[in-house]
């Protein structure tokens, strides 16, 4: 068996090539939060500071992680908005790729609420960063209800946010992932989550960024002789002699005149009728392929008059800043690892540097804690012993006369649980804009939003609805009592 000798020489020459290239990577801006310096470089904002709904950032690894000294920051306070950012020296990515990367964990099963980050642009009062600052990209996943579990991929042109036009689906699990946005001076891009690339496509294609290049020509008509029917009637298909004497409707030949019944009473006696077998509705001729058929007529695609190519439309020219901010009603999300650099060799090394080095012990810590939890949840809910179940049937015979009452609880938690499944239906059924401004930002950000957490108090269900507030400060709504009349938000905590 001959074996092929690798040529030590180029095979050296390669792995420095790929050395040369990560060492020559461009770093704008990056992040790990391994010191306790980290807040000298990130700018906490006043926004919401004054209706007192600003959440506050607690420096940590999580209750659960691979490395306790693996630390980033994470929100603390549920219900609350959330917005930070760092200044790095602004550049522009013009004939250059521009790489966008963090990692984000949502340990507190996220129902309603964002994970994704910003890079902005210019001159901003970082004191004053918010749901109104305009920015350049807003990358990463948006989680709420059942029908919101996507990457949001917005880039703003000619002061104009524009969303993805692709569905890219995001984890929804309580460990670490990394996301990563790739945009080339080709005007293509990638998104990857945990290295592994999820979308691709062109800024054209994906965005409606500008008018596109065809349109269909508004002047085509559809020639008269054109024929679009694929089957047309069989010419040669007769119908059968006596077809249309056969009735729809035939006597049940098995039905009987009843007993009782009296003709000077109750009139003549008629069988009743049933569906006839052998009719088979109106006579069709069947089908056969139609030999003159040319397809489905289609308006040929002309040059768009009002395309203007941008030969930069992917230039963000003077990028400055990096951000978070957003609204979240559980807290617990943490983020880590922020990069900003023009290689993505370099950002997936980063990658497997962090997340990837400890993310099968980060799993484990996670599984361990659930277990905790469980066995905690055993302990304060026992199971009854077969005594106790004698006992309990004692009671219940001599608690007949009761039974009614004994009722009213169990329904009364059947409406709970309806009221609690309506809600988390309403969050997921979307309630939040999406818009198509700076000042009109989709997902958490200043938009309305219809929200339910629920919490385990004293082992009492608290349930609260977020509302739609047009101020953009999320409070509780009035719901409605079982008669449908109005009433005030509040917490039955079972008094």
């Amino acid at each position: 068996m001959a074996f092929r000798r690798r040529n030590p020489s180029a095979f050296s020459l390669l792995i420095l090539l790929s050395l040369f290239a990560i060492s020559s990577a461009k770093v704008f801006f990056e992040e790990r939060f391994d010191d306790d310096g980290w807040e000298s470089r990130w700018v906490k904002s006043d926004w919401k500071k004054d209706e007192s709904m600003a959440g506050e950032w607690n420096f940590t690894s999580g209750k659960w992680n691979g490395d306790a000294n693996n630390k980033g920051i994470q929100t603390s306070e549920d219900y609350r908005f959330y917005a930070i950012s760092a200044e790095y020296p602004e550049f522009s990515n013009k004939d250059k790729t521009l790489v966008f990367q963090f990692s984000v964990k949502h340990e507190q099963k996220l129902d309603c609420g964002g994970g994704y980050m910003k890079l902005l642009s210019g001159e901003i009062d970082q004191k004053k960063f918010g749901g109104d600052t305009p920015y350049s990209i807003m990358f990463g996943p948006d989680i709420c209800g059942y029908s919101t579990k996507k990457v949001h991929a917005i880039l703003t042109y000619n002061g104009t946010n524009q969303l993805i036009k692709k569905d890219v689906p995001c984890e929804t699990d309580q460990l670490t992932h990394v996301y990563t946005f790739i945009l080339r001076p080709d005007a293509t891009y990638s998104i990857l989550i945990d290295n592994e690339e999820k979308q691709k496509g062109s800024l054209y294609e994906h965005w409606d960024l500008l008018p596109p290049k065809k349109i269909k020509d508004p002047e085509a008509k559809k020639p008269e002789d054109w024929d679009d029917k694929e089957y047309i009637p069989d010419p040669e298909d007769k119908k059968p002699d006596g077809y249309d004497d056969i009735p729809k409707e035939i006597p049940d030949a098995d039905a009987k005149k009843p007993e009782d019944w009296d003709d000077e009473e109750d009139g003549e006696w008629t069988s009743p009728t049933i569906p006839n077998p052998e009719y088979k509705g109106p006579w069709e001729a069947k089908k056969i392929k139609n030999p003159n058929y040319k397809g489905k007529w289609k308006a040929p695609m002309i040059d768009n008059p009002d395309f203007k190519d941008d030969p930069e439309l992917y230039v963000f020219p003077s990028l400055r800043y990096v951000g978070i901010e957003l609204w979240q009603v559980k807290s617990g999300t943490l983020f880590d690892n922020v990069l900003i650099c023009d290689d993505p060799e370099y950002a997936k090394q980063l990658a497997e540097e962090t997340w990837a080095k400890h993310k099968d012990a980060e799993k484990a810590a996670f599984e361990e804690a659930e277990k905790k939890r469980e066995e905690e949840e055993t302990k304060d809910d026992p199971v009854e012993s077969d005594a106790d179940d004698d006992e309990d049937n004692a009671e219940d015979s001599d608690h007949d006369d009761n039974s009614a009452d004994a009722k009213t609880e169990p329904e009364a938690d059947s409406k709970d649980e309806d009221k609690h499944e309506t809600y988390l239906k309403r969050c997921g059924e979307g309630a939040r804009g999406r818009g198509t401004s700076p000042k009109e930002r989709p997902g958490d950000q200043t938009v309305a939003l219809s929200a339910i957490a629920s919490t385990e108090v004293q082992g009492r269900s608290e349930t609260a609805m977020i509302g739609d507030d047009p101020s953009g400060i999320d409070t509780p709504t009035k719901g409605h009592n079982e008669e449908g009349k109005p009433e005030s938000a509040t917490i039955d905590d079972g008094h």
